[in-house]
């Protein structure tokens, strides 16, 4: 059976924050750093060599895969600021036509720059995904 390859490790979120090359995407970074601590409550981990997570839950699939993995999350990848929302994006119609420029995969929110979006927003689903989490996944 196969491992989940993105792991908890020890590195350093503001070493990694600090080593991201482009100016606005570290700052917007450090920004939903504290956000995400500010909602959540809890303080970020590396997980794997690029993803900021908060929090964690084990899952098992009916397949038998099982893992662990972060509750809330975000990468400052070269294309986009990727915030992960574990919850997926299924109740989020109405927030999301209100959110800004954006794009969506399964479970990413990719935005270019956190000044083309509502903050408001954002932080309404960051909120309701962290909170939808919870409630599947208690403690």
């Amino acid at each position: 059976m196969s491992q989940n390859k993105t792991t908890a490790n020890n590195q350093s979120v503001v070493k990694f924050l600090e080593s991201v090359e482009d100016e606005t995407r570290r700052k917007d970074s450090f920004r939903i750093l504290e956000i995400i601590k500010d909602i959540t409550q809890l303080e970020p981990k590396m997980w794997g060599g690029s993803i900021i997570g908060f929090g964690d839950y084990h899952y098992k699939y009916d397949s038998g895969r099982e893992g662990d993995f972060f509750r809330a999350g975000f990468s400052p990848r070269k294309q986009a600021l990727t915030i992960y929302l574990m919850a997926g994006f299924k109740e989020y119609d109405e927030l999301l036509q209100k959110l800004g420029k954006h794009k969506i995969g399964k479970s990413c929110l990719y935005i270019k720059s956190l000044d083309q979006v509502d903050m408001d927003v954002l932080k309404k689903m960051i909120t309701l995904s962290f909170q939808r989490m919870q409630e599947k996944y208690p403690d």
